[in-house]
C-alpha cells in the first residue's frame, strides 16, 4: 500500500493558522500573506490529501471532520519543530561552548563540579558531546578532553588527572567471594574496555599474576559501562582511579588491592593551537584546570 507524501510545510502552517481562526483573513495576517495566498495553499493542500479539510460556510469557515482528526496531529508536528528549533537555535543566538569528551570523565568527574561552574558563569551554556572513539578536530567543537599520552601533533593539552590503574567491584562481590591477592581474580569475570593499551593483560603482568588468564570476561567500548557492571556485582573492573575516587570514598565500590600501578596516560583538556580560545572557552578552561590541580 503506498503512503501518502508529506504535504510542504508552508501548506500544513496555513492550515493550522487558518483553523485556528476559522477565518483565512484573520489567517492572513498572521502568516503575513494576502487572503488569496492563504486560500490557494489550503486548496493546494486539499488536492494533495484528496480530501476537503474546510466547510466554507455562509458566515465562515468550519472544520471537516477530516480536517478536525487532522488539526492536532499538524499543530503537534508544529510545535514539536518550534520547541526543536528554539532549544538549538533560539535564545536569541546565544552560543553555546561545545565540549566533546569522554563520556566517563562527564559522569564521574565533571558532572558532580559542574554545578559551581554553572553559578560562576551564568551567562555560559555548555553543550557536551560525548566521543566514544577520538577524531580528528574539525573545527566544530572549541574544546576536548580527552584520554591519552597528552602528545598529539597540532593540539594543546592540559593535564587534568594523575591516575592509577585501580581494579574495583561492588561490596556484594567482595563479601561473597572476598579477593586478596591478584590470583584470586581467576575466580571472578573481568571486566575489559575495548581499546586501552593498558588493560587486564598488562596489570596482570605488572602485579606477577601472569597465570590468571585475562582473556576472559565482558568486553565494552566504554569504561562508563564497565564501572557500572561492577556496581552491579557482574565482576571486576579495571578503573582509572580519577574516575572511581567519589565511588571508593562512598563505598559503592571498594579496591580490592593497594598496588599502585600508574597509568601512562590520563585525561587531558585540549584545543587546537591554530585557533584561538573565545572568552568563554577560555573562562571554561580555566576554570576546568584550576578544578583538577586541587586534587593534587
Amino acid at each position: 500500500m503506498s503512503q501518502k507524501s508529506l504535504p510542504p510545510l508552508n501548506w500544513l502552517r496555513a492550515f493550522e493558522v487558518s483553523a485556528r481562526y476559522l477565518n483565512f483573513t484573520h489567517a492572513a495576517e498572521e502568516l503575513h500573506l494576502t487572503q488569496g495566498a492563504v486560500s490557494q495553499q489550503i486548496r493546494q493542500l486539499e488536492s494533495h490529501l484528496g480530501v476537503a479539510l474546510f466547510k466554507r460556510l455562509p458566515r465562515g469557515l468550519g472544520l471537516t471532520e477530516e480536517g478536525q482528526s487532522y488539526l492536532p496531529v499538524v499543530q503537534d508536528a508544529i510545535s514539536r519543530l518550534a520547541v526543536g528549533t528554539n532549544e538549538i537555535f533560539g535564545q536569541h543566538n546565544r552560543r553555546h561552548l561545545k565540549v566533546r569528551g569522554s563520556l566517563s570523565f562527564l559522569h564521574y568527574w565533571l558532572a558532580p563540579r559542574l554545578a559551581d561552574f554553572c553559578r560562576e558563569y551564568p551567562q555560559i551554556d555548555i553543550r557536551y558531546i560525548s566521543n566514544i572513539w577520538v577524531k580528528e578536530p574539525d573545527g566544530e567543537d572549541d574544546l576536548e578532553i580527552r584520554w591519552g599520552c597528552g602528545e598529539w601533533s597540532g593540539l594543546h593539552a592540559q593535564r587534568l588527572t594523575w591516575d592509577i590503574l585501580q581494579p574495583v567491584c561492588s561490596p556484594t562481590l567482595m563479601a561473597n567471594s572476598p579477593i586478596h591477592e591478584p590470583r584470586d581474580l581467576m575466580n571472578h569475570s573481568l571486566l575489559h574496555v575495548l581499546g586501552y593499551e593498558e588493560g587486564w593483560g598488562y596489570w596482570l603482568k605488572r602485579v606477577g599474576a601472569d597465570d590468571v588468564d585475562y582473556s576472559r570476561g565482558l568486553q565494552f567500548d566504554t569504561l562508563i559501562s564497565t564501572i557500572r557492571m561492577a556496581e552491579l556485582g557482574q565482576g571486576v573492573a579495571l578503573a582509572r582511579s580519577s574516575v572511581v575516587e567519589d565511588l571508593l570514598n562512598s563505598g559503592q565500590l571498594v579496591a580490592p588491592f593497594s598496588h599502585r600501578i600508574e597509568a601512562s596516560e590520563s585525561f587531558y583538556l585540549v584545543h587546537e593551537q591554530a585557533e584561538a580560545l573565545s572568552p568563554d572557552a577560555a573562562n571554561f578552561s580555566t576554570w576546568l584546570v584550576a578544578q583538577a590541580h586541587r586534587l593534587l
